[in-house]
């Protein structure tokens, strides 16, 4: 991956973490990794523990951010979680998966789309 793709990802993420904060949610962990991979924000929204994937485009030339989450993404992305849990005592009332698409515009904001229960 390239220093320019890396950036505009670290960045989607920022404004996915501001968005989901001004939205009340608070911050467990980011860019956990393990062996496996990365999730990239952990949150807790009430008695819920949220694991959610952020993706970032500059355009829709391959189609939205939400579209690059596929089903092999999506059963990482739950054994990630599993790991997660053996390496944290956190308990949940409920366990979910959100999406947090970002859409950067040549002009003016970013648009911000969260997907609840993605998966």
């Amino acid at each position: 991956m390239t220093n320019e793709r890396r950036a505009v990802g670290a960045y989607g993420e920022r404004l996915a973490e501001r968005h989901l904060l001004a939205q009340g949610f608070e911050l467990v962990d980011r860019n956990w990794r393990c062996a496996d991979g990365e999730i990239d924000l952990i949150l807790r929204d009430g008695d819920d523990l949220v694991f959610c994937e952020v993706k970032t485009r500059r355009g829709e030339t391959f189609g939205t951010p939400a579209e690059a989450i596929g089903p092999a993404k999506v059963t990482r992305l739950r054994r990630l979680a599993a790991h997660w849990f053996t390496a944290n005592p956190e308990r949940a009332r409920e366990v979910r998966f959100d999406v947090v698409a970002v859409l950067l515009q040549r002009r003016g904001a970013a648009r911000i789309d969260h997907l609840r229960s993605a998966f």
